[in-house]
């Protein structure tokens, strides 16, 4: 589902910081077209279509449940914890595919990614900083859990190529994960948190910035 939204008046797009107030044109490069893709693992392909074959693609933002995303006493993730990471895990590598596969002699253009860290108002929610800690603690366990799928298939780590390389997202699969690490793909990653409902109302002013800078 697609639609047409307008940032709010106090959100200035980047596109227009030399813009008068006056100028006619100054309404138009506040709207952009939201389209909302399906979270549900069997139809994360229509999310994956839109990042394959954008159409004037600004940037995409990935919704989290932060007061979802703890772990136990033990250190084990929750059932949240481990569905995000995984979606999130293959969306980051469809866009570093998109910058190292490139036929282009140029670099793709830089598409930013928000990770909204969502229900902040809630109690048992973590803060960015910490949603930000857990999801690249739980993305390097996925990198390490498919690693060990090839090898366990019987296929030597040392022998691939450079192309297959190009198939572990960050640091060639090694070691800890962090968003960072994408910057090098023309990808920057932000977390930042939020909520859509609340006692005291939504607090979303950190979301809309974000979306104007990159418009």
């Amino acid at each position: 589902m697609s639609v047409e939204v307008s940032l709010p008046v106090t959100t200035k797009a980047a596109s227009s910081k030399y813009r008068s107030a006056n100028d006619p044109s100054l309404q138009v490069h506040k709207r952009f077209l939201l389209a909302d893709t399906p979270g549900h693992g069997k139809l994360r392909y229509h999310a994956f279509d839109n990042v394959v074959k954008p159409q004037n693609l600004q940037g995409i933002i990935f919704m989290v449940d932060a007061a979802d995303l703890s772990t136990s006493a033990a250190g084990d993730s929750h059932e949240g914890l481990r569905q995000a990471a995984d979606y999130l895990h293959d969306l980051l590598l469809l866009l570093q595919t998109r910058a190292t596969k490139s036929n282009s002699s140029k670099a793709p253009k830089e598409l930013p990614v928000l990770v909204a860290a969502n229900k902040l108002d809630l109690f048992t929610a973590l803060p960015a900083p910490l949603v930000q800690k857990a999801l690249e603690a739980e993305i390097t366990s996925v990198r390490t859990s498919r690693s060990k799928g090839l090898l366990d298939s019987g296929i030597d780590m040392n022998e691939m190529d450079v192309g297959e390389e190009k198939d572990w997202l960050g640091d060639g699969g090694a070691g800890r994960f962090t968003f960072s690490q994408l910057d090098a793909f023309n990808v920057p990653v932000t977390v930042l948190g939020g909520n859509v409902v609340g006692s005291d109302g939504p607090d979303v002013a950190k979301w809309w910035d974000w979306i104007g800078s990159n418009l």
